[in-house]
């Protein structure tokens, strides 16, 4: 976090050194060339140019780090922070080191603390919400829900074997948080994800073993099958996921006995057709 303040306070003081304004990047104008060309002669050399530059970036992560903590319930008085930085140019702050290291260390903690609290409110409510939609959807025709919480609705059997742990499976796939929000498709990649069976969250473990080659199935994940109580980035904590899932095929793990080089032509063979 001390790294953090000492990049926050960089980005205002150069901000506020080159007059940049601690505001986001607006869209450009429809005149942008002519503007662009305005701009440049306001400075004499490329240094003038890389310095303003320079403030402008810092002024924008700045401006943005204030919205992130506005999040927290925490709102910086711009025009006193502007002033601090204003009165350390000129010698004249009215706190000492001491009391500004104090001061930032105080800061430091609140902002730790309300970041602790919003975590902790978001995973609670995102638990109930799942378990909600999770009942909902339980009551549709169709589901069935197994002895570890997974729910599924089989939309197509497919045929064959049914993929075991071992083995790599080529699918194509949409993710959804419930109330939506798409946060993954392999469909609008263009490209189907290829991967081993126990390599994954173990409610795509467990579901896929529910269909076969050419099969379709919706999966609803609860958070103890999925990313728990830590989530990861575009995944908040104590989410229940929605995936609708295509197996396309199903490529056994190469025998124990089979030799090196045909074990290995086969993982060859296997990701170009997936590819």
């Amino acid at each position: 976090m001390k790294s953090l303040f000492k990049v926050t306070l960089l980005a205002t003081t150069m901000a506020v050194a080159l007059n940049a304004p601690l505001v986001s990047a607006a869209a450009p104008a429809k005149d942008a060339p002519a503007a662009t060309a305005n701009a440049n002669a306001a400075f004499k050399n490329d240094d003038q140019k890389s310095a303003y530059a320079l403030g402008a970036s810092l002024g924008r992560y700045m401006e943005n780090s204030l919205k992130e903590q506005e999040k927290l319930g925490i709102k910086l008085d711009k025009a006193q922070l502007i002033a601090g930085v204003q009165d350390a140019f000129a010698d004249k702050s009215k706190l000492s080191d001491q009391e500004i290291e104090q001061t930032l260390q105080a800061f430091e903690t609140r902002v730790k603390t309300a970041a602790q609290e919003k975590m902790e409110k978001d995973a609670k409510e995102n638990a109930d919400k799942g378990k909600a939609f999770r009942d909902a959807f339980a009551k549709e025709k169709d589901v069935k829900t197994s002895s570890t919480g997974l729910m599924y609705k089989v939309e197509k059997a497919g045929s064959g074997d049914v993929p075991k742990d071992s083995d790599t499976v080529v699918v194509n796939y949409k993710g959804t948080l419930i109330d939506g929000k798409e946060f993954d498709n392999s469909y609008t990649r263009g490209e189907p994800l290829s991967f081993r069976l126990d390599g994954v969250i173990p409610g795509w473990t467990e579901g896929l073993k529910y269909i076969k080659k050419g099969g379709k199935i919706k999966l609803v994940i609860p958070p103890e099958l999925a990313y728990g109580k830590t989530g990861v980035p575009g995944i908040p904590a104590n989410s229940t996921l929605v995936f609708d899932v295509e197996l396309l095929d199903i490529k056994p793990a190469p025998k124990a006995d089979a030799k090196p080089e045909a074990a290995a032509g086969d993982n060859a063979a296997a990701d170009a057709k997936a590819k």
